[in-house]
Parts: structure tokens; sequence; C-alpha cells
């Protein structure tokens, strides 16, 4: 069954040698083989900018960000890529995250705990690169950013379920790199939410 996939790229450097947008491409080229339909979101493109008031976050969007609204309200999937930085989500996705997912289109306004998320029926995989090696993220550090981004945004808005990928050990052989590529090309594939890896 073909599905329709929002692909958010979150790095914030344009520059197509970074490996996290290898990682986008291989996953739309997946899904495109299988007939999924996807839509790119290249965070490095927008520009957004940040909010500083709870004023701005209540106000009307600008044109940008209203676009990538309605690109994940059309989306059954999202896929969000990144590199860990410091420990955390770059700050331009974050500031990304502030901007869409507001009040009216991701979280009802004044709805009770548990009961605010406007976007559920959608699935999410994260997808997420660092230098360290992964299963040190994972168990000593405890995969704390992608927990947040899962607990603290996404199932806000009532995205779920939402699993992980995490890529460690990206600055080492290109025979890893090359795996990493057929493996993200294969969740495109997929289309849908993969084992927690």
């Amino acid at each position: 069954m073909s599905r329709r996939v929002a692909i958010i790229d979150g790095h914030p450097d344009p520059s197509r040698s970074r490996f996290v947008h290898g990682l986008a491409d291989a996953y739309a080229e997946g899904a495109g083989r299988v007939g999924h339909e996807t839509r790119r979101i290249e965070v490095a493109t927008l520009d957004l900018p940040l909010l500083r008031s709870r004023a701005d976050w209540e106000g009307e969007p600008v044109a940008a960000v209203r676009a990538v609204q309605e690109t994940i309200a059309w989306a059954q999937h999202l896929v969000i890529l990144y590199p860990l930085w410091m420990g955390d989500m770059p700050a331009l996705l974050k500031g990304f995250f502030e901007q869409v997912l507001r009040p009216g289109f991701a979280i009802a306004a004044g709805a009770k705990p548990g009961r605010h998320g406007l976007l559920g029926g959608r699935s999410a995989e994260v997808i997420v690169t660092m230098g360290m090696p992964a299963f040190f993220y994972r168990f000593f550090y405890g995969a704390h950013s992608v927990k947040a981004l899962e607990r603290n945004i996404l199932k806000l808005a009532g995205i779920g379920p939402v699993t992980h990928t995490l890529i460690g050990s990206v600055e080492g052989s290109a025979e890893s790199r090359a795996g990493w590529l057929q493996e993200v090309y294969g969740l495109g594939e997929a289309g849908r939410v993969a084992l927690i890896r």
C-alpha cells in the first residue's frame, strides 16, 4: 500500500556534502521506487525567523510556515533526519518545530493534558547521525534528544507511533556509510514505521 511521506531534512547546512542530505535522498529514492509519494522539507533552505514571545507563537504564521504545515497535513508518515549537535538537534531545527507546530495546527488551544494533539493518524521515523558510536549515545546518554523530540514535540502534536534509527561513527569508512544509505533506502521502500534499532 502506498503512503504519503514528508521527509524533513533537518541539517542546517545546505551543502550537499552533508551525510544527512544523502540519507534523505536515499529514503526518497527507496520510497519512490515502490510508489510512495514523497515531499521534501529542507530546513536549511527555509527563511524562518526565531520566535521570541508567546504572541509570536500564537500569531499568524508567515507563508513559508504555512507551506510546511500543508505538507505535514498532507503526509501520513514523517521522516525527520538531523545530525546530533552538542547532544541535541541543531537549533535551526528546534526553531523550525516551534514555528510550524503552532496552536490551531498541531496543538489545540486550551485542551486538557493528553488531549491536545491535532496531528493524530501520522507516524514518524527519526534518523539521527552522530560522531560517537550509536550504542554509547543510546546507553550512556539515554538517547535523550530523541526521547525529548518524541515526548515533547511529536507526541504533544498527536504523532505516533515514533521509532528511531541512530547512525553512529558517521566519519568512519565509506563502506559503513554505504551500508547506512542502503538501510535508509530500505526504510523508504517500507514507507512505514520500522523496528526501533
